[in-house]
């Protein structure tokens, strides 16, 4: 067989050399060492916690190491692409905090190692193919669907491995008169990998991730090319990781199976093989057994979940770096105010075997990301979330910033802060009470005499001063509660409860409620502070009307 009149016959309008192409993406320049690295997701519109992972650790990788991390969009198949999915991506990808230098962008694409979309690099990829033709290591294949479906029904009677080889790739060795008279008479074709493996063979091969791997040779002559012309995944991917002069990939696991394929076509290619990185799957408890999060199953595998739920997004990215580097946690104990981005993230930290998703876990990592927070953010990050997701809640907290900004000033700082708050979603149930379209009617139970709790308030009512300070205010408080027969030793009460009619707890719980609405609040002094006395005095004057 004449391979280049094969490939000059298949391939009569590709004039472009790989020599040509070397020179118009040449190699980068960046430091010793420096990763490059990309995303390369398919546009199909779904943004899940996978991507966030896949991404951090690509993102901490290349720009950790003075590198590069760029965005591809894979979209070679067109039946999967979902109308503004990338830009999807972008966005979400963007709010979590990974910007890519170069790739795919909003305004079009970006590099001089472009187009950064696969459906426009089709010219590219006829090079290198009609390479693999002439040098005998790509062929056409005519086959049909149907005789494609009765080979696999013949393998799998035969309980052979299903695939197009050995005695099964029958446009393998096909004559040059064969192949010219299918093309005369118009028939599809696709291109096909001419493997020389043997699944007798094996090799060892080096993942940052899984460690040193046993790797059984491909044997399948895959597809590289379709009846339309696009490549396949396996083929760009190779194209195009080489020509962008990608250092690392960084991948789920998913990909291990065809990694033997990947690995034999860049050697077909000349190309020096990146190192890769394979991600094991996130993982979650369904009962006593662990499985993949499913996105039928499992709403906290899409990125729109937590940001519907509040989760502000160092908290998120903190939970990712507690899953990628087992590492992390005791970093940030010793840490606690440095930026995330000062940690080192390493690559070979990874579990080979997956991360466990631990919903309870990111909420502890939340409460503590919130409660490092300043006022000022906590406040910017709410108003913006309730503004979108709680409307009227939002537009009571930006109708008075000052005023909200010293709600969530409460118990904030300090070696020991407050950690009232998961999740934005929380923020209306702890502190809306301070807003009297919110306030909810206190339930004074019936432990209690009605004339001796509104005795109290009355009481309370007749010393209060709103300019008191913290001790000047609860010894008042104190004091009403001995005059009532009430007890303000804790201790004698547990001693003998029947010697005493209540204690000062229940005094304060009494003027809590009236204020609050609520047992539970932040520290009641404050809040009257907050609420001043006007609105102070007229909510315990409510509440004393309640009491009838």
């Amino acid at each position: 067989m004449d391979y280049q009149a094969l490939a000059d016959l298949l391939f009569p309008d590709v004039t472009d050399t790989p020599e040509a192409l070397e020179e118009r993406f040449p190699a980068r320049q960046v430091p010793e060492g420096a990763v490059v690295t990309r995303m390369a997701p398919s546009p199909t519109g779904f943004v899940h916690l996978g991507n966030l992972v896949q991404g951090l650790t690509s993102e901490r990788m290349a720009h950790q190491s003075g590198g590069v991390l760029f965005l591809r969009v894979e979209d070679t198949d067109a039946k999967r692409e979902v109308p503004g999915a990338v830009e999807v991506l972008i966005n979400t990808l963007k709010h979590y905090g990974i910007c890519f230098d170069e790739g795919a962008t909003m305004e079009g694409d970006k590099g001089i190692y472009g187009p950064y979309h696969q459906r426009q690099r089709a010219s590219i990829y006829h090079v290198y193919a009609k390479k693999l033709v002439a040098q005998g290591q790509a062929y056409p294949c005519f086959c049909t669907e149907e005789e494609l479906a009765a080979m696999r029904e013949t393998q799998e009677a035969n309980k052979e491995n299903t695939g197009y080889y050995g005695k099964y790739a029958v446009w393998r060795d096909r004559s040059m008169e064969d192949i010219q008279a299918q093309l005369d008479a118009g028939n599809p074709w696709v291109l096909r990998f001419r493997s020389t493996g043997s699944i007798e063979h094996q090799f060892k091969f080096d993942d940052l991730v899984k460690g040193k791997l046993t790797i059984t040779e491909n044997d399948i002559d895959h597809v590289l090319l379709k009846s339309d012309s696009i490549p396949t995944y396996h083929f760009a991917h190779a194209v195009d990781d080489h020509l962008m002069r990608t250092t690392h990939v960084v991948r789920g696991d998913e990909w291990l199976p065809t990694l033997p394929f990947h690995i034999q076509l860049f050697q077909a290619l000349g190309f020096k093989l990146p190192k890769y990185v394979h991600i094991g799957p996130l993982m979650k408890m369904d009962g006593t057994s662990k499985r993949k999060l499913s996105k039928r199953k499992d709403p906290e595998l899409a990125l729109t979940y937590y940001k519907a739920e509040g989760f502000p997004v160092a908290a998120v990215y903190e939970y990712i770096m507690t899953l990628l580097n087992s590492n992390f946690e005791d970093w940030r104990r010793a840490n606690p105010d440095a930026p995330v981005d000062s940690f080192k993230f390493n690559p070979k930290k990874l579990n080979p075997a997956g991360s466990l998703f631990d919903y309870a876990k990111l909420v502890d990592v939340s409460k503590n990301v919130i409660s490092r927070m300043s006022a000022e953010k906590v406040y910017s990050l709410l108003t913006e979330w309730a503004q979108e997701y709680d409307p009227d809640f939002g537009s009571k907290l930006a109708a008075d910033p000052e005023f909200a900004t010293r709600i969530l000033a409460i118990g904030r700082g300090g070696k020991k802060p407050r950690k009232d708050l998961a999740v934005w979603k929380d923020a209306k149930e702890y502190m809306g009470f301070f807003y009297d379209g919110y306030l909810e009617k206190p339930d004074f139970g019936t432990a209690f005499d009605k004339a001796v709790i509104a005795d109290v308030l009355n009481r309370f009512l007749a010393s209060f001063d709103i300019g008191d300070d913290a001790n000047t205010w609860f010894e008042k408080v104190k004091a009403i509660t001995n005059e009532i027969g009430f007890t303000t030793d804790m201790k004698a009460y547990k001693a003998d409860p029947s010697a005493f009619l209540g204690t000062v707890a229940d005094v304060s719980t009494f003027i809590r409620l009236a204020v609050t609405g609520k047992t539970n609040s932040p520290d009641l002094y404050t809040v009257m502070q907050i609420l001043g006395k006007d609105r102070t005095i007229s909510r315990i004057q409510a509440a004393i009307a309640q009491l009838g």
